[in-house]
């Protein structure tokens, strides 16, 4: 067998959350995949099979690896139907393996996505019952093969994915509180703040913590797809190659850094969120690089001997109603603190709450366009000069 590393590069797609692309891309280029065209929430890229196994375990800010088979054109169920039958399913599908299907269907004439996922199931397991009587079962849960279909105008292109399940899903969360952040949300934000992984990260507002988690993954070096339950996508295609897969998780073990690497800390006013947070760091395996204590907002402190580094953090927006001026006092709170005790700092905020945000009382040097879930959000910059700008000190 041709060994893998060295085999013809092929093109895939990586998936994210929109505003992370340029991150995303960057990450894929450090594994040595070149770039063919950024998208939304989407970047194409091409590479070998071993990059495209380190792109599932490395990198932090991908929720899907997608490898395309085939494309074709279809503006009618029937030609979909037909299309889709003259592929060679065994080639991808073992008649004893479960599969799925997710749809994405954008300006064409087909306009239901299930609709078009469940007639591409049909065209498969028919073709599979015909040729050899038996056919592999659909399960939308845990299936061993996952297939992705993209209809943009008609033109459709099927992908295998080699994630399985949604690489977001770390496996490191024990329980979260009621609106945690998504772990590739969360490491987007590390990487958009530049953060170089050494100076000091202070999160004093931290919930579950996991923005704390996935910044001492960065400090540490360590890979988030070693944390992943159960198997990737690839692992169940005809062609997963388990030598060069396991010389990959080799490496990629031996990159961890077992000193710490930076002062990173996260504080909350919530006893019960530190504590949830507490279980989390202990599941990821990394209570000796995060510090956890219980602390309001406006007690929040630089620690007293460390140089000045970030501070991030990701406040409530306050979405129920009559939260109006709860949310600008807490927002006003945030603003006086950065300004007595982080000086000398990068200040980020990550709200989806623009109006109470303007009672920080500092001007943003960058807002970053990002979502939370469905709620447009901003991440907001503020540099926290040391002493004010506007009153320089008499001259003694």
């Amino acid at each position: 067998m041709a060994d893998n590393r060295r085999s013809a590069p092929f093109f895939m797609t990586a998936t994210t959350q929109f505003g992370l692309e340029e991150v995303l891309a960057d990450e894929l280029r450090a594994l040595g995949a070149k770039i063919e065209k950024m998208g939304q929430r989407a970047v194409e890229f091409t590479g070998t099979t071993q990059q495209m196994y380190e792109a599932v375990l490395w990198c932090r800010t991908a929720m899907r690896i997608l490898k395309p088979f085939a494309d074709f054109y279809a503006p009618d169920e029937k030609s979909l139907y037909r299309e889709v039958g003259r592929i060679d399913w065994s080639k991808y599908i073992g008649a004893d393996q479960t599969f799925a299907i997710t749809a994405v269907v954008n300006k064409s004439n087909l306009e239901h996505s299930l609709y078009v996922a469940q007639l591409t199931k049909d065209a498969i397991v028919d073709q599979f019952r015909n040729r050899t009587g038996v056919r592999p079962n659909v399960d939308v849960r845990n299936a061993d093969i996952r297939l992705h279909l993209h209809m943009l105008e008609n033109e459709v292109v099927l992908s295998l994915d080699a994630s399985g399940e949604s690489l977001h899903r770390r496996g490191y969360r024990q329980q979260t509180n009621a609106a945690p952040l998504n772990e590739v949300l969360a490491a987007g934000l590390l990487l958009l703040t530049g953060w170089n992984g050494k100076k000091p990260l202070i999160d004093p507002m931290c919930g579950s913590g996991t923005m704390l988690t996935e910044a001492a993954l960065i400090a540490q070096r360590i890979a988030p797809g070693l944390y992943h339950q159960g198997k990737f996508g690839f692992e169940n295609w005809p062609d997963f190659d388990k030598p060069l897969w396991e010389s990959v998780q080799m490496d990629a073990r031996q990159m961890r850094l077992e000193e710490p690497q930076a002062y990173i800390a996260g504080s909350d006013l919530s006893a019960e969120f530190v504590e949830l947070a507490r279980e989390n760091v202990a599941a990821a395996d990394l209570e000796d690089y995060i510090r956890l204590s219980v602390r309001d907002v406006k007690d929040a402190k630089a620690p007293a001997k460390e140089e000045p580094g970030i501070v991030l953090m990701n406040p409530p927006y306050g979405e129920r109603i009559g939260e109006e001026e709860e949310m600008e006092a807490l927002y006003k709170t945030i603003g006086d603190t950065l300004k007595t005790s982080f000086q000398g700092y990068d200040a980020y905020i990550f709200t989806g709450n623009l109006q109470a945000a303007k009672r920080v009382g500092l001007k943003a040097s960058r807002r970053i366009p990002l979502f939370n879930g469905p709620i447009d959000c901003r991440l907001l910059k503020y540099e926290l000069y040391q002493g004010t700008r506007k009153h320089p000190q008499p001259a003694s």
